[in-house]
């Protein structure tokens, strides 16, 4: 009876955490889950860590199966109950950006996703856990791999639509839309020689720069590594 009851509290707990997914991911305060994500959280109590559990083995049996758009919608609810772990929101974009992506059958249809996998580390992964570098290094990543890199059929589309972004943002001086602040864009120009902030390798360059700082080991490692390629690339291009 116990067993049973144990059972029907998860699944209950797993069905709100389901519910408040969207709205958890949509209405932040500045570097904090919303105030009704803190409420239902605080409602699951010792049960958040199980449903967390049960979601991570559902995610992981959808990605043995390759069902990605179904492990995508799974993982708004992952982030909504671990939003302080960065290995979520790099999970989660990864499948958005990578996996989903490439199945889509037009060149558009992927940027969409692409760039939605980019706004979920920038926007929300980052702006939950700011000083985190992990996050930084995988928009970093990102942005050097799959839009100014040539794994991707589509890139050149990518670097297209990514221009018409960024010149839009200049246009307007609306760079806080794209997560960037000026004074470390100018900075950054001074350092590295960035000119061309519509090329997505001074993206690269820009989000290395931002979690570097904070990076220990083979994070740090890493970060320094994503400057020096970025860096080569702008010269070779100029």
């Amino acid at each position: 009876m116990r067993r049973r009851l144990g059972v029907w509290a998860l699944v209950c707990a797993l069905a709100l955490a389901g519910v408040a997914a969207e709205l958890a991911l949509l209405r932040h305060r500045p570097g904090k889950a919303p105030v009704a994500a803190e409420g239902v959280i605080a409602a699951l109590g010792g049960f958040r860590s199980m449903a967390a559990e049960a979601v991570w083995f559902r995610a992981d049996r959808l990605q043995e199966e390759g069902r990605y758009v179904e492990l995508a919608q799974l993982a708004s609810t992952l982030a909504f109950l671990e939003p302080h772990t960065p290995e979520v929101w790099g999970y989660a974009a990864w499948n958005l950006a990578y996996n989903i992506s490439v199945m889509m059958p037009t060149d558009e249809d992927r940027w969409r996703w692409v760039y939605a996998g980019m706004r979920l580390l920038r926007d929300e992964g980052l702006r939950l856990n700011p000083d985190d570098p992990m996050l930084s290094r995988e928009l970093a990543w990102l942005f050097q791999l799959k839009i100014g890199g040539n794994i991707d059929s589509a890139a050149p589309l990518y670097r297209k639509k990514w221009r018409e972004i960024v010149e839009d943002a200049a246009s307007r001086n609306a760079w806080g839309e794209l997560g960037m602040d000026e004074a470390r864009m100018r900075k950054i120009e001074r350092i590295y020689g960035v000119k061309d902030w519509t090329d997505p390798i001074a993206s690269v360059i820009y989000w290395a720069h931002f979690g570097v700082d904070g990076a220990t080991g083979d994070t740090r490692a890493f970060l320094i590594e994503q400057i020096r390629q970025s860096r080569f690339m702008l010269n070779r291009s100029a």
